[in-house]
């Protein structure tokens, strides 16, 4: 016999059964949430380590990497000037980027200077969050803004560095100071500004020139900017004492070579480090970074074979930095064969820059930086605008991007470069005869026959005893 139910019970054991239904529901949404956190949390820790680490190997790229590699090729009396310059760049641009320099590349969205969003750090550093009772950072997407700061603030380093090797041996300590924070302040700012900062250079910026450029790691920003300052730089300073005459050679190759493989490995920071994540492109960046800079030395080498008889290690080490500089702006577009073809060419075209060209129109750029950077950068400019693919990165939205695959975005290229080259010119050019008038560029002829680390710094690169 089957007992009847009453109704209280029955409505009873239903509710029972729908509230362990809610409180199942409420628990595994907790989870989800709880997951969702931990990968949260997971995924901004790859991408922060990662991205510190390329802050780590950029500076690393000035230091040792830079200073030995331009160290190198002065005269013996002159290796402690060279390096002095690299280290104290990398301690006074630093101190410059954090009161405004950053501030003037990345605050605001305006069209040709950023405002003073980021001035003394504020907006960067952290704070306390009354409504979580908790300090709070501040974040740039996907990493945080402390983080980003620091990254760009090494190629705000790296930059004027590259410079001195124009007028090495010559210039003085003093004009040089003045010289970098004059130049970040008025010419690298501005165009960070203008190609990152979503300025008139920016590729799909509001305030693009024809749509602006694509530059993924600072061909027009710091190769071209520094490459063309860095001949005016020559030019207006003159040529060294016994230039033609006099043996100019390289003091230490040793210290060249090394310096080159410093700046390969830093480069890796440089170029991959420019995704601001880790993920499938930095990859890509990080592989074809490494392809062009290969075919560098290979093209380069093959050059001088061919042409001199015999391969030099000096042609190798500057191949190499050849292939890495075309590539920056490219690294992010591009895939690995391009890069290939790239570097081969790059490494060909420099080396004619800094043989042929100069020795014809005989301008004294000691370390060869226009040769390198200046052409170098603006050949990677034109060459992505060649080989650029939304296969590397999407950044038109489905649109094609460079000629190969049908794409519009040479003519962006070339006005990127257009302006880099008459801003750069021109900026240069007024920072340089101001400073002459006020405090001289050019040491004596005295002291620059006694080399540069016994008259401007009292000492010597090498104590024999």
């Amino acid at each position: 016999m089957i007992k009847k139910i009453r109704l209280p019970a029955l409505l009873l054991a239903i509710t029972w059964v729908f509230c362990q239904g809610e409180l199942a529901l409420a628990q595994e949404t907790v989870d989800l949430a709880a997951v969702k956190q931990t990968a949260d949390e997971a995924l901004l820790a790859g991408h922060n380590a990662w991205m510190l680490t390329s802050c780590a190997l950029v500076l690393f790229m000035t230091a040792p990497g830079l200073a030995m590699f331009y160290g190198g090729l002065v005269r013996k009396k002159n290796v402690l000037g060279v390096m002095m310059q690299c280290l104290f760049l990398m301690g006074m641009m630093t101190v410059l980027w954090a009161l405004y320099g950053y501030s003037l590349a990345f605050g605001g969205d305006g069209a040709y200077l950023g405002n003073g969003d980021y001035l003394l750090m504020q907006g960067v550093e952290r704070t306390w969050d009354e409504a979580t009772n908790a300090p709070a950072t501040p974040m740039a997407d996907a990493i945080p803004r402390y983080t980003h700061m620091l990254f760009q603030g090494m190629f705000f380093i790296i930059t004027p560095a590259l410079i001195c090797g124009a007028f090495a041996e010559r210039m003085k300590f003093s004009a040089m100071v003045l010289f970098s924070i004059a130049w970040g302040t008025l010419v690298y700012c501005p165009l960070c500004h203008w190609v990152w900062g979503g300025g008139i250079l920016a590729f799909g910026s509001e305030h693009a020139i024809l749509g602006g450029a694509l530059d993924f790691a600072g061909g027009t920003v710091v190769h071209i900017s520094s490459g063309v300052s860095a001949l005016i730089c020559a030019l207006v300073i003159g040529k060294r004492g016994g230039y033609g005459n006099a043996d100019l050679r390289p003091h230490n190759l040793a210290f060249t070579t090394l310096g080159a493989g410093m700046l390969w490995v830093g480069w890796f920071g440089f170029n991959a480090g420019s995704e601001l994540l880790s993920d499938g492109l930095t990859s890509s960046a990080f592989a074809v970074t490494h392809f062009s800079a290969a075919a560098g030395v290979l093209g380069w080498s093959f050059y001088e074979w061919l042409t001199h008889g015999r391969p030099s290690v000096l042609g190798a080490a500057s191949g190499a930095v050849a292939g890495l500089v075309c590539i920056t702006p490219a690294a992010g577009f591009v895939q690995p064969m391009p890069a290939l073809i790239m570097g081969a060419v790059a490494g060909v075209v420099c080396a004619i820059a800094c043989g042929t060209i100069k020795n014809k129109f005989r301008y004294d750029d000691s370390l060869d930086a226009f040769g390198v950077h200046g052409v170098g950068g603006t050949l990677g400019a034109v060459l992505t605008g060649v080989f650029a693919t939304r296969v590397c990165w999407d950044i038109g939205e489905g649109q094609p991007l460079g000629m190969i695959e049908g794409g519009s975005v040479m003519p962006g290229q070339l006005t990127a470069i257009g302006v880099t080259w008459i801003f750069s010119i021109v900026a240069t050019f007024i920072i340089l005869k101001v400073l002459d008038a006020i405090v001289g560029l050019r040491v004596n002829e005295n002291d620059e026959v006694k080399g540069l680390d016994i008259s401007e710094h009292g000492e010597e690169g090498y104590i024999f005893t």
